[in-house]
């Protein structure tokens, strides 16, 4: 073989080599490219799901929202139908299939599942009259004695009634002082330690969970404050 045929071969053999390299080269480069990517690419994060509303939640939601006269307004007509009369509970419910009663003044009945606030009014004497107020038109649905009052619970009510210093706007300022929300129910009662209180639930709006607070009707503290989360 002569020296420049030898030259040659071993000229190829050395580009061949070369370009083997290159490529090894470029393959490992490219490989430690997309280690950095990865590594640097951000890991996904995925928000927690929310929590579904349990049905008192949802019923919240569709009612309060569909009430448009509210607890002090609904609770100054029911008194109005009562001459000398003072609150003794109200709450905002849903019209239910009953029939009406005779001594209702509205000509008509509110269509089942109608916002309206249930009231109960007394007199000096403790005689009670249940009073219904359209939650949307604020007009009396329904006016009449309570019958199943018998004298001592004419007696106990009265009783109640004078020592109540506190009046029910004031209890309800009292409790939503400490959470804001949508008034639903206000009561005249006694705690599990006798002591009597003005029961005030309070709805917010954000989550529907309702709080209910126990006023002291004597002085205006708050007694108890307990969430409900169902």
């Amino acid at each position: 073989m002569s020296v420049t045929n030898r030259t040659l071969r071993i000229r190829a053999v050395a580009a061949v080599c070369a370009l083997a390299g290159s490529a090894a080269l470029v393959t490992a480069c490219g490989a430690e490219e997309a280690t950095r990517a990865g590594a640097a690419a951000p890991t996904p994060t995925h928000a927690p799901p929310s929590r579904p509303f349990t049905q008192d939640q949802a019923d919240r939601k569709a009612l309060v929202p569909a009430a448009k006269v509210p607890w002090d307004k609904a609770a100054a007509t029911a008194v109005g139908e009562v001459p000398q009369g003072k609150l003794v509970e109200i709450d905002l419910k849903r019209a239910t299939a009953a029939s009406p009663s005779p001594a209702t003044p509205s000509p008509g009945t509110p269509a089942p599942g109608t916002p309206l606030w249930a009231a109960e009014v007394a007199t000096t004497d403790g005689t009670v009259r249940t009073v219904h107020v359209d939650a949307v038109t604020g007009k009396v649905t329904r006016s009449e004695a309570d019958r199943d009052q018998d004298a001592d619970d004419k007696r106990e009510l009265a009783d109640r009634l004078r020592k109540a210093r506190q009046v029910p706007k004031q209890a309800v300022q009292t409790a939503t002082d400490k959470k804001k929300g949508t008034v639903t129910a206000v009561h005249l009662d006694e705690d599990d330690a006798n002591k009597l209180i003005w029961s005030v639930d309070v709805v917010t709006t954000d989550d529907w969970y309702k709080t209910t607070f126990d006023v002291d009707a004597t002085n205006g503290k708050i007694l108890r404050e307990h969430v409900d989360r169902d």
